[in-house]
C-alpha cells in the first residue's frame, strides 16, 4: 500500500458511492480503486493532473471522470461518508488545554501624554 492511498475500511465507505460498478448500466470502470486513489494523491499532493503518476491510468481520463463524477454530485456523497463523526460530546477544560506563553494577545501599548494636560490647560 502506497502512502497516499485509502484504507480497505475507507474504500468499504466509498466503493458503493462511485459510479462504474459492474452493476451499474453503461461501462464498468476498469478499477475504481486505482481512480480513488489516483484523485486522493492529487488532491493531497496538489500536483496538477499532468504529474499523476503513470500508476494510475492517463491523467487525462482520470480528470474527465473526476469532473464528470463532480457534475453529477457524487463527490459530496463521498464526503459525507468519509467525514469524521461529530464530537459534540467532546468537552474541553481550560485547565486541561496549555497555550503557548507568546499566545496571551498584544502587548499593550504604553499611553501617549496628553499634550494639553502636560501645557497646564484643561
Amino acid at each position: 500500500m502506497h502512502r497516499h492511498e485509502v484504507t480497505d475500511r475507507q474504500w468499504a465507505l466509498v466503493a458503493p458511492l462511485l459510479s462504474g460498478k459492474a452493476t451499474d448500466c453503461g461501462v464498468t470502470a476498469r478499477d475504481n480503486r486505482l481512480f480513488f486513489n489516483a484523485v486522493v494523491w492529487l488532491l493531497r499532493t496538489g500536483a496538477a493532473w499532468a504529474d499523476l503518476p503513470e500508476r494510475f491510468g492517463k491523467s487525462n481520463t482520470v480528470c474527465r471522470r473526476f469532473r464528470r463524477l463532480a457534475q453529477k454530485k457524487k463527490w459530496e456523497a463521498v464526503f459525507e461518508a468519509l467525514k469524521a463523526p461529530e464530537l459534540d460530546w467532546v468537552m474541553l477544560d481550560s485547565t486541561v488545554l496549555r497555550a503557548h506563553q507568546h499566545s496571551a494577545g498584544q502587548k499593550k501599548a504604553t499611553p501617549k501624554p496628553n499634550a494639553w494636560a502636560a501645557a497646564g490647560v484643561e
